[in-house]
């Protein structure tokens, strides 16, 4: 799927273009793409320019929601089947993903993106061939593009996800020179298509799964035996846990993914918000 090239309105930055209009500036700087970059919008009357292209103010938008323009109005970047999933804008510019409410990214103390990058980094991807397991939002595979990264085999089950990344500019596509061909994106589940991977043939994995109660099977051992399998020896692997409430949940997964990673034959130890382990 391609990626979208149009401006990108929160609540705040259409608020900030009618206040322009109405203060009779001719024109107004600031971002349409997420942060990205900074531009010109000229200022009409009844529109405003951007990249050649006019659109209408708009009003009354959501809040905690990204629009684009669909080519008849602003419309939010969500969609509902079987479950309400949507781009959520942060005050760090790089958004965070909910579904049905639950945020999927960590945004609290820093960017997401940032976040990727930290995480990235414990695998030091330059010139390795990585296996990202479960892409989400594609900030995993746009820091190891970043880092130099040799080739990343990305996976990412839901559709929905996989759409929202072509509204999101922070998200990597595979089809630009950035990408460089580097990128080979997927749509599938992980869980089976590990199983057509062969032996040893990656050289660092990243590994961030839906949490425990929706994906079970990417916390297994049998996922993890596979894990074990494609991965080359002394090559190192990422897992996210976060850090769930042990005296609610009863449970310590990051402690019971290192156990079962070990079974599998990784040394792991606990890092940032989750588990670094070196094949053995």
């Amino acid at each position: 799927m391609s990626h979208y090239a149009g401006p990108l309105l929160t609540r705040p930055t259409a608020e900030a273009l009618l206040a322009a209009r109405d203060a009779g500036a001719d024109a107004w700087t600031g971002s349409l793409d997420l942060g990205i970059s900074n531009g010109s919008a000229l200022l009409e009357t009844e529109t405003w320019q951007w990249r050649g292209q006019r659109y209408p103010y708009a009003h009354k938008l959501k809040d905690r929601t990204i629009h684009y323009w669909d080519g008849d109005e602003f419309a939010p970047v969500s969609r509902y089947a079987g479950s309400l999933i949507k781009l959520v804008p942060t005050e760090w510019g790089a958004p965070t993903f909910e579904i049905d409410g639950i945020k999927m990214l960590p945004t609290s103390k820093e960017s997401p993106f940032e976040d990727a990058r930290r995480k990235v980094s414990l695998i030091e991807p330059r010139g390795k061939r990585v296996l990202d397991t479960c892409g989400g939002l594609g900030y995993f595979a746009a820091c190891c593009l970043e880092a130099g990264v040799a080739r990343i085999h990305s996976f990412e089950k839901n559709a929905d996800v996989l759409w929202l990344r072509t509204l999101n500019p922070w998200s990597p596509d595979p089809d630009t020179s950035v990408s460089g061909g580097r990128l080979q994106l997927a749509q599938a589940d992980v869980s089976q298509a590990i199983a057509h991977i062969a032996d040893a043939s990656m050289d660092a994995l990243l590994h961030d799964p839906p949490r425990f109660g929706i994906a079970g099977e990417l916390y297994s051992q049998a996922f993890y035996d596979q894990l074990a399998r494609v991965l080359r020896r002394g090559g190192r692997l990422f897992h996210y846990t976060g850090s769930p409430n042990k005296l609610t949940s009863g449970r310590d997964v990051p402690r019971e993914v290192a156990r079962r990673l070990e079974k599998a034959g990784f040394r792991a130890e606990l890092a940032l918000d989750g588990v670094l382990a070196t094949r053995r």
